[in-house]
């Protein structure tokens, strides 16, 4: 179908391309106000009777639902840059809002999880940083804190990650004074064109465990979330590929958050809860703690660790490193923009460029610009001519 100048439609005269063309402009539905139109001919639908809720009023709103340790919001948010306050959404919806409609949050549909190049049921990136999100929301609703701020940090928390998943941190690592850790490089490099709030930046930076705690409970909220949704949606996939079955389980796993992704999701989230709202701060029941620890070794040890898992990471930090050497001292392979200021330009640009590659747009670079023999790839995608 081709749409012309004038919003009329040329099509191929089936029933349904006719109803499609029909709806170009919209409708005036019978009994809507003169100079609107409905998106449905028969619409009804009413709303915004009492005037918009914008977001002041919504900001005054906050201080009689939230709780006394949420993190408050107020106009356009503690900023890098200063900016106007929107009118309708509090900074760190907006904050969420930028990260939805990133890049970097794009290609963590094609970066691996735990499976590279994954069947379309199991996990990537982008899958766990949505699964990450539901969790942290659950539980930042229910102990009435900032549920904008937890969603933002949950999604914006992997959008360091490279390609290959946590091989590519080995990969990139000697690169970098200090190494690459996808938190850090997250916050402070992927996601800093975005000027966001420090709180979501704080967030994010700081989610691993190994890191400072945030400074907020909503980003410790998020720690707890992230680690949660992988154990028990990891542990799925690799159930689903045959890797593990569930009575691999250790028995302290089985009999306190069950075999199923579903009871154990409730498990975890309700021990953080009660031990929440027990003591004030946020932390998980010592049982449910012990079971998530118990669950976290399994996986490393019969899924992360496997020889296979091994092997293909060993795959990952070979491709990227040679990619790294290769477009060094090449640099007509970077992108235009490309920042090339300061000491160090070329080799940090290049690790930011490789490490915001796709698993499969740095395989196919690999084969291109080095000739990288396709058996040498990770497992899973086929260059073959």
């Amino acid at each position: 179908m081709a749409i012309r100048e004038d919003n009329s439609a040329t099509h191929d005269g089936s029933e349904r391309s006719e109803r499609w063309a029909s709806t170009m402009d919209g409708t005036t539905a019978a009994g809507t106000p003169e100079g609107v139109r409905t998106a449905h001919s028969d619409s009804t639908a009413c709303a915004a009777s009492s005037g918009l809720l914008d977001r002041e009023a919504r900001e005054g709103d906050d201080e009689t639902q939230l709780s006394a340790d949420a993190t408050r919001v107020v106009g356009a948010g503690n900023r890098l840059l200063e900016e106007p306050s929107d009118h309708l959404r509090t900074c760190f919806e907006r904050d969420r809002d930028r990260i939805l409609h990133s890049t970097s949050f794009r290609r963590l549909a094609g970066k691996t999880q735990v499976f590279v190049f994954p069947e379309d049921h199991q996990r990537s990136r982008l899958t766990h940083a949505l699964e990450v999100a539901q969790v942290a929301t659950s539980i930042a609703r229910a102990l009435r804190l900032n549920v904008a701020l937890a969603e933002a940090i949950a999604l914006g928390h992997d959008c360091g990650h490279g390609p290959g998943g946590h091989a590519s941190e080995d990969a990139l690592s000697p690169y970098l004074e200090g190494g690459y850790d996808h938190a850090v490089w997250g916050a402070d490099v992927v996601l800093s064109p975005l000027n966001l709030c420090s709180e979501t930046l704080d967030g994010i930076r700081n989610h691993s465990w190994s890191r400072p705690a945030p400074s907020t409970p909503e980003g410790e909220v998020v720690s707890w979330a992230d680690r949660i949704a992988y154990v028990c949606h990891d542990f799925e996939d690799a159930e689903h590929a045959g890797v593990v079955g569930a009575a691999d389980l250790p028995l302290l796993v089985k009999e306190r958050c069950g075999t199923t992704r579903r009871e154990q999701l409730a498990a975890f989230i309700n021990g953080l809860l009660s031990a929440t709202s027990r003591t004030g701060r946020v932390s998980m029941e010592e049982p449910m703690a012990e079971a998530l620890a118990a669950f976290r070794a399994f996986n490393y040890e019969d899924i992360y660790l496997r020889p296979a898992s091994v092997e293909q990471g060993q795959r990952v930090i070979d491709m990227l490193r040679a990619l790294v050497d290769h477009i060094s001292a090449n640099p007509q392979h970077l992108p235009d923009d490309a920042d090339m200021s300061g000491a160090n330009s070329t080799r940090i640009a290049t690790v930011g460029y490789v490490g915001g590659m796709t698993d499969r747009f740095a395989c196919r670079s690999a084969v291109r610009l080095l000739g990288w023999p396709v058996d040498r790839l990770p497992a899973g995608l086929d260059l073959r001519p």
